[in-house]
């Protein structure tokens, strides 16, 4: 099992749509995981990684 070396939370607004596969290889081969869902659900995760003080990231998209 490969073990990643961070995370990036991704936040779609209330749609969720597929990240774009290159750059999800890209990524993976830097041992990095992505994680597409809403923005409210990324925001939560995203908190919740950072209090474990893992590696994370967050690119969120507002919600009205």
């Amino acid at each position: 099992m490969r073990r990643f070396a961070g995370v990036v939370v991704v936040g779609l607004a209330a749609a969720l749509a597929p990240a774009a596969r290159a750059q999800d290889r890209r990524l993976e081969e830097r041992a990095i995981s992505v994680d597409a869902m809403s923005t409210g659900a990324a925001v939560r995760t995203f908190n919740v990684l950072l209090a474990e003080e893992r590696a994370v990231a967050a690119a969120l998209i507002a919600v009205d």
